[in-house]
């Protein structure tokens, strides 16, 4: 079926509703960056495959909206459908909201789906369209009717994360969690969160170990809304000897209802759906997400063990790739594939945290480019290759870049690789006082690349969860541009990921894990905190125009390559380990 065959059942749906615009975001009904098959209507109604969009269909227009990471992909993707590319936070671009003011006569209806927008998305749409006195309906899912062939939701076995892992035990982080909330509710709707507070896993979700459930905390008892396939006796005896009862995953409107005290409902978390329903809603941040962003000391060291194997997997594909690629036959999937099952032969290795964004020179330039066999491109020797990887292990999730010179560079491409390892190493290294925001710290990336007239549009840096979510907490501790007033503290984990990507040539990004740890207490305005580099992976040297390099840099980044040999050649073989030293020579 065509993207117009599509956008017609919906628009007969429509007129049947008394519908003039609908809108379809990316998420599901927990807010979730990866989500399950059943959710992805966006995906099916337009034929954009990138992660981060929202599609909007009138009786006769249809345009999507994507940020700047997607720009290209959007581009072709979209090429043979009626949807318009809306560029995201680019000049002259119109909102959703300004958008249907202008095109919609006063009066019209535009519906959302209410179980996939949260609390914050509709109110804000509410407010913003009734400037135009157009009318916001949350009451109708309109894929249930016309996507006939739509998945199921997933049904996975839930498994517990044993305490070796994990540092601490459901029962106690409940005590914890209670103690913030007083005598009001939780209802809990992000997996993330659920996965965190019950030391509970599955596979639910792609490259997430997520269970699919809903979370009610109260100052008594604590209910799991789940459905009942999932549960194992061994499960249902862990959860009651924790406190947690259970009941099936479609009640919890019911049990919302029912709730007789206030709840707190974290409005950009929770769907609309659920919040409408509770009497007495507290709209509040769940403290649940400042819980789970510190690392304990278990954590950190099953961290710094998963980076040690991943290191061990990214060290064998680097060399196994710079000597593969020139005897040709090498594609952009094929070292996907190959870099995948290096890490799965790591122990405790349970699969990949995303999936590898593999992009060979103008690929390299698009910032979340996942190849696709009709994408996939060969693999010579020569240029850029950009490899953003990771792993999902029972004791850590890792997130790594690397740009691999494969062959002759231009003087640009080499430029920009040293320039955003300059970025790169003085964010990495930077010492900062207690109460600093990454915010504050993202221009430590950006500041040599400027002074070329260089920028990137993304984020330097996210969350990291353990054995959790790859974009862990994401609305919290960052290093971006726009401000984010979260201060980074020990016990945080956080990637370093400046990048340069010129359209149509090359892409270039380095890309650590680190954790925020004390450095100082300082002469005055103490503590200070600096960052420990969880990530162990060789950068190869080759591209740097070294005399680009300061002498503190060019020392940081030989103690990096020296502490990355150190710590990884106990794990390799005499092959491997003569490999590794040799790249991690000073420079």
């Amino acid at each position: 079926m065509t993207t117009t065959q599509k956008e017609n059942l919906l628009r007969t749906l429509m007129q049947r509703e008394g519908i003039q615009a609908f809108i379809t975001p990316s998420t599901d009904p927990h807010a979730g960056e990866y989500v399950p098959e059943r959710w992805k209507s966006r995906r099916w109604i337009s034929g954009f495959t990138g992660s981060a969009g929202i599609a909007v269909v009138t009786t006769k227009q249809a345009a999507l909206w994507t940020d700047s990471r997607y720009f290209i992909q959007a581009t072709e993707q979209l090429q043979n459908s009626d949807f318009q590319l809306m560029k995201e936070k680019i000049e002259g671009t119109p909102t959703i909201s300004e958008w249907l003011g202008k095109i919609l006569p006063q009066g019209s209806t535009v519906a959302v789906d209410g179980w996939v927008n949260t609390v914050s998305e509709v109110e804000d749409l509410k407010v913003k369209l009734k400037a135009y006195d157009i009318h916001v309906r949350t009451d109708i899912d309109p894929y249930e009717e016309i996507w006939t062939d739509r998945p199921e939701a997933p049904r996975s076995k839930a498994f517990i994360q044993p305490l070796e892992y994990s540092g601490e035990s459901a029962a106690s982080k409940l005590t914890r969690i209670r103690k913030e909330i007083g005598s009001n509710a939780l209802i809990v709707s992000s997996l993330e969160e659920i996965a965190w507070t019950l030391n509970l896993r599955a596979d639910d979700v792609a490259y997430t170990p997520f269970v699919l459930s809903y979370l009610i905390i109260t100052p008594s008892d604590a209910t799991l809304f789940i459905y009942k396939e999932k549960l194992t006796p061994e499960i249902i005896s862990y959860l009651k000897g924790e406190g947690v009862q259970t009941r099936c995953y479609t009640e919890i409107l019911q049990a919302a209802q029912e709730l007789e005290i206030p709840a707190i409902t974290q409005p950009d978390k929770t769907n609309y759906a659920v919040y409408s329903v509770v009497k007495t809603p507290i709209q509040k941040e769940s403290p649940i997400s400042q819980l789970l962003i510190f690392k304990n000391e278990t954590e950190i060291k099953c961290f710094r063990r998963a980076m040690e194997k991943d290191g061990v997997a990214m060290v064998k594909w680097m060399k196994w790739t710079l000597e593969n690629v020139p005897k040709g036959n090498q594609t952009e999937l094929s070292l996907a594939a190959k870099l995948e099952q290096f890490r799965r032969e790591q122990p405790l290795c349970m699969g990949i945290s995303f999936e590898s964004i593999m992009g060979y020179a103008h690929h390299g330039a698009i910032v979340h480019y996942d190849p696709t066999p009709e994408t996939d491109i060969p693999v010579k020797p020569e240029g850029l290759l950009l490899i953003d990887s990771g792993g999902q292990y029972l004791d850590g999730t890792t997130d790594i870049t690397r740009t691999i010179p494969l062959g002759p560079l231009t003087w640009e491409m080499r430029r920009d690789y040293t320039l955003v390892l300059r970025g790169f190493i003085n964010l990495g290294r930077a010492v900062f006082p207690k109460g600093t925001c990454g915010t504050q710290l993202d221009t430590l990336a950006r500041i040599e690349m400027w002074r070329y007239g260089i920028n990137y549009l993304h984020g330097t840096g996210h969350g990291v969860g353990q054995f959790m979510s790859v974009h862990e907490a994401i609305d919290l501790h960052q290093f971006r541009m726009q401000w984010r007033p979260q201060p980074l503290l020990p016990g945080m984990t956080i990637t370093d990921e400046p990048g340069i990507y010129i359209e149509g040539s090359h892409g270039v990004r380095h890309e650590n894990t680190m954790l925020v740890v004390p450095a100082t207490e300082g002469i005055t305005f103490g503590p200070y905190y600096t960052f420990e580099h969880l990530t162990l992976c060789p950068i190869l040297t080759s591209p740097i125009l070294v005399d680009m390099l300061t002498t503190d840099e060019r020392n940081w980044f030989n103690n990096y390559q020296q502490t990355v040999y150190d710590r990884l050649c106990p794990y390799l073989d005499d092959d491997h380990s003569k490999w590794l030293h040799e790249v991690t020579r000073p420079i």
